[in-house]
């Protein structure tokens, strides 16, 4: 097997190189962001897949994963374009930073078949039964509340916040297509951090902007801030909490109410 140790001084990067590395990614995923805001402006916030067909639905889900996921992974990425080296050229250390974050999105891309099944699910069941929206709100926060608390929660967190014993195990691999397997396992660690987070879209609405935001805070607070561990756990307690105010706040599930019909024409006409 090729051996290629990350993190030896002599193969750092140049500054101007990291540079260009965190750039490119922030860059990304403003732009993401600018695109997805675009388009929830456009189709508001409803029950289910909101009429998407799985493909369309996948899209714009790699998209909301590029901006709200990009900024707490860029360090990773960085650090393994750190661990590239100097015997790589410019064009070379960019393919495999784009081959890495291939592989992380692409776990998400595949989370989001779940997503979708789920929401297919929930938006058929509200759509049949109204009144059955508070209780998927209630699982829903009460899955994310206990996720958030789970020993599952904690392991994926710490890999997250220090993964650099994983990525030097990794440096051993043969280098066909390392960068991208590096990334995808990377991706099923993060999938285990934040599934809990991603299941509140469910009631708060998966084209919710503001909920977007708010979750891709949490995750950046999580994996970044020294005390991201204590308010991790906070945020348990947070969800369990709306998970007991759910039913009975029609507010805590704006993802789960119907829309109300609009009035026909004709009726219109007539009551004037």
């Amino acid at each position: 097997m090729a051996t290629e140790p990350p993190l030896r001084r002599g193969n750092l990067l140049p500054p101007r190189a990291l540079a260009i590395a965190w750039s490119l990614l922030v860059l990304i995923a403003v732009l993401a962001w600018v695109l997805t805001v675009g388009q929830a402006r456009h189709m508001g916030v409803e029950p289910g897949t909101m009429g998407m067909a799985l493909p369309l639905f996948l899209l714009l889900w790699l998209l909301m994963m590029a901006a709200m996921m990009l900024p707490s992974v860029a360090p990773v990425a960085v650090t393994w374009a750190r661990g590239i080296g100097r015997q790589s050229t410019g064009v070379a250390r960019a393919a495999r930073t784009t081959a890495f974050v291939a592989g992380y999105l692409l776990v998400w891309t595949a989370f989001g078949l779940l997503a979708y099944g789920a929401l297919a699910a929930t938006g058929d069941l509200v759509r049949d039964h109204p009144g059955a929206g508070r209780w998927i709100a209630f699982t829903a926060f009460l899955l994310a509340g206990l996720q958030q608390l789970g020993p599952l929660k904690n392991v994926c967190l710490r890999h997250c916040r220090s993964p650099m014993g994983q990525l030097m195990r990794y440096a051993q691999f043969r280098r066909r297509a390392r960068d991208f397997r590096v990334g995808a396992h990377h991706g099923l660690y993060c999938v285990g951090c934040c599934w809990g987070l991603m299941v509140i879209l469910v009631p708060l609405g998966v084209m919710n902007i503001a909920a977007m935001a708010g979750v891709a805070a949490v995750i950046f607070i999580e994996k970044l801030w020294r005390l991201g561990p204590w308010f991790s756990t906070a945020v348990g307690v947070v969800f369990l909490v709306l998970a007991g105010l759910a039913p009975f706040q029609d507010g805590l599930l704006p993802g789960l109410q119907a829309p109300e019909d609009p009035m026909p024409m004709d009726m219109d006409m007539d009551m004037h």
